[in-house]
């Protein structure tokens, strides 16, 4: 099949600026004529010229609705402006995290390999023709562009007058794994399809002990659960839980990806994974039977996990210090040794504790895995997390739901492997208790306001950067709210200079600094795709024993109301409470 190359025609749209997470809009404002197409375009040509023309990329995602549609129109494009090849993942579905395996690990079997990704996802936001859309691009080291890049894109959507695409270009058959071959001007182009999960799970095969976690889940004293909540984590569960380690078909919920997620929110918290956490026993009623002793859920593009155990919530902020804790002993990956670990700022300082235990090198970043992956290219960092269900190490440049599963469930059969036929098996809640029992507890909440007034909390959060000069002020403030809390010896804008290439981030968010080493932070958030999402983190410590064991509420509920009180919530946002609490 020989094909053309035409020059479209464009005018510039006013809102493509990309964010840490890429592009995300309504589907209705990426259907517009051009919308999509102008995105691309400035992408490429914000690209070095051998990133392009004679390249090979990825394109993929988390199958959300409209995401067919996009990839037979970057593939025409790719054809267009002198791409070699594309890889697409079967159905077009290729989780984030395996997104970043595949550009760093696959080889075509010309010897090729990927320089970039366009994966289109809005991650652990809703799908449907009403819902969300994203696209972001992925480069050679298998993570998210840099700011330099992004800038570009956007600089070039604000003044394109043309794209290249061929039109002629027929339909690439997404769902038969093969190969497509085409000619265009500059010679041969192909298409190849290939399977979505090979490439990970050989990746995941050689992180971690398979053999152990599945004696673990074949003994009949372990009971197993995980949620893809109707996203692409569906396309991996039972390759890699079934037919890899043996778990039941059973124990995997909505794990058929579907463009709409089901109808539900793929995201996996307390709120929105409602089925998998009635089932742990952790929801409104008790469950028939006895809820299993471990559960996990993805979000949309799988690079998110929640871990639970019977009747117990796992924490992100635990998570991560937890798999750094054990991680030497428990997965063979890292069994040489950390190189350090990292933790984004709003994340718990659980990890830092961890670090300075453990005599490991430690960084505190600002929200975006692109800073994990500059200290991971810089031989810094082995483990990293986030407090907003983000998990991951320097197998790839991105978080990674399912290493996260796959890392507890090593740590899990570490501490059980001697003891299959004994009595009672260590549990998720044991090896979290005699955490906090080493290095104490960090007792930790978020508070999202989702879609509120985009100005009201643009005046909230400008209300409080001014009230930051004014330490006296903000103590009066606290005392009259709540006489019981300590005092606050620092509030500032995080900023972050970077180790590795000395880029300096700035208004990274507001803290709150107590003398008593507790922490209330402020970040307006830019993952959704209307309005505003501010985002509350409360944070207090305790290492006395006897209080690491409280409900997470008693402490928390003096820091809440001044929260509430220092920012103006409610004058602000008219939010008379959050919309989700994790």
């Amino acid at each position: 099949m020989v094909f053309e190359v035409s020059k479209v025609p464009t005018t510039p749209f006013d809102d493509q600026k990309p964010g840490t997470s890429g592009l995300r809009k309504k589907v209705k404002v990426f259907v517009q004529p051009h919308y999509l197409h102008n995105f691309v375009q400035s992408t490429f040509n914000a690209l070095t010229p051998e990133k392009v023309r004679g390249a090979t990329l990825v394109v993929s995602g988390d199958g959300r609705y409209f995401s067919k549609d996009a990839i037979q129109i970057i593939i025409k494009m790719s054809a267009a402006n002198g791409v070699r090849r594309v890889w697409v993942g079967q159905n077009g579905l290729l989780s984030t995290p395996a997104v970043s395996a595949v550009i760093r690990e696959r080889v075509g079997a010309d010897g090729s390999k990927a320089t970039g990704a366009f994966i289109l996802t809005a991650s652990h936001n809703p799908g449907g023709p009403d819902e969300d859309f994203g696209i972001k691009y992925n480069m050679e080291n298998g993570g998210p562009a840099p700011e330099a890049i992004t800038d570009k894109i956007f600089e070039n959507t604000k003044t394109i007058k043309e794209y290249l695409i061929a039109e002629g270009l027929p339909k690439v058959d997404i769902s038969a794994i093969g190969v497509t071959n085409f000619t265009g001007p500059e010679g041969n182009f192909d298409v190849e399809v290939f399977d979505s999960a090979s490439d990970y799970i050989k990746l995941m095969k050689s992180i971690f002990d398979f053999e152990l976690i599945r004696k673990l889940l074949s003994s009949p004293k372990f009971t197993f659960c995980y949620d893809a909540l109707h996203g692409v984590a569906g396309a991996y569960a039972n390759r890699i839980f079934v037919e890899e380690l043996g778990a039941q078909t059973s124990s995997l919920l909505n794990c058929v990806p579907k463009e709409d997620f089901g109808g539900g929110h793929p995201d996996p918290n307390l709120t929105y994974a409602k089925e998998l956490v009635e089932r742990m026993g952790l929801g409104q009623s008790n469950p028939e039977v006895e809820p299993p002793e471990f559960g996990a859920a993805a979000d949309g593009d799988a690079d998110r996990n929640m871990i639970l155990g019977k009747r117990f919530f796992v924490t992100p902020s635990d998570s991560v210090a937890i798999i750094a804790a054990n991680a030497v002993n428990a997965i063979p990956y890292f069994s040489s040794g950390l190189k350090g670990v990292a933790r984004s700022m709003p994340t718990s300082a659980a990890l830092d504790v961890v670090a300075k235990n453990l005599g490991l090198k430690f960084f505190e970043v600002p929200t975006g895995w692109k800073f994990f992956g500059n200290l991971m290219d810089a031989g810094m960092c082995s483990i990293c997390g986030e407090e907003s269900f983000g998990t991951g190490s320097d197998h790839i440049r991105e978080k990674d739901g399912i290493w996260a599963v796959l890392a507890w469930l090593s740590i899990l059969a570490y501490k059980n492997k001697e003891n299959l036929n004994g009595d009672k098996l260590v549990s998720v809640e044991d090896i979290v208790r005699q955490h906090w029992a080493t290095y104490g507890r960090h007792f930790y909440t978020r508070y999202d306001y989702e879609n509120v007034d985009a100005g009201g909390a643009k005046d909230l959060m400008a209300n409080m950067v001014k009230l930051m000069a004014n330490l006296d002020e903000i103590n009066a403030i606290v005392k009259g709210a709540r006489p019981d809390v300590s005092k606050v010896v620092n509030a500032d804008e995080f900023e972050y200079k970077d180790p590795v290439d000395g880029s300096v981030s700035k208004n990274q968010g507001i803290r709150f600094l107590f003398e008593d080493g507790s922490r209330l932070i402020f970040r307006l958030s830019g993952t959704g795709s209307e309005g505003a999402t501010i985002r509350l983190y409360i944070e207090q410590y305790k290492k006395d024993p006897p209080k690491t064991g409280r409900e997470a509420e008693e402490p928390h509920a003096p820091l809440v109301e001044v929260a509430l009180t220092l920012s103006k919530m409610k004058e602000f946002t008219g939010r008379s409470a959050p919309t989700v609490v994790t």
